[in-house]
């Protein structure tokens, strides 16, 4: 697996969070520009459900929340209940007080929410792995003060030993609007 640029140091991390693993293996899906679609990310409607893919028709349309629900699915962790709403990924798993590698975080913004899953932090922002950030599945970094919730998957057998909180340097612009 190719690590993004500034996080080849998670290779060390093992075992890593499925959840993370079926996100990096995503890394760099770009939505296509003007009025195209990238048939990928409409696939990832049609596989997280029937539901999903009834309401989702377009890539314009904010699709963080599609890419934690495909994430979820393909880790065979369970899919919340209208997925494409940031907000209500509130509602997965179990709260995590110390946010770790593979939590959902919450984020608010101007016009909605965002969601996507810890990578690390540094003294003011998480590093955030997402969908729709840019128009793209990247590691973005969001101010701290913009967290509404982090939340921990639930594990059934037993949780890695990665899950713990990560330090970073500060690199990279914040993302102050991820629609």
């Amino acid at each position: 697996m190719a690590y993004p640029r500034g996080y080849e140091w998670l290779a060390g991390k093992t075992p890593l969070p499925r959840l993370i693993s079926e996100a990096l293996a995503l890394h760099g899906t770009f939505e296509a520009p003007g009025p195209a679609d990238n048939p990928v990310i409409l696939a990832w409607a049609r596989e997280v459900g029937k539901d999903v893919a009834a309401v989702y028709g377009h890539d314009s349309v904010p699709w963080c929340g599609l890419f934690v629900a495909v994430c979820c699915k393909r880790a065979g962790k369970p899919v919340i209940s209208g997925p494409l709403w940031a907000a209500n990924w509130a509602k997965f798993g179990q709260p995590s007080l110390v946010p770790s590698l593979g939590d959902v975080l919450v984020f608010r913004r101007d016009g909605g929410g965002h969601v996507g899953f810890y990578i690390a932090e540094d003294a003011t922002a998480y590093h955030v792995l997402g969908g729709n950030q840019g128009d793209k599945v990247c590691i973005t970094r969001i101010l701290k003060s913009r967290l509404v919730t982090a939340r921990r998957p639930i594990w059934e057998v037993g949780q890695p030993t990665s899950v713990r909180p990560y330090r970073v340097a500060i690199a990279g612009a914040l993302s102050v609007n991820e629609a």
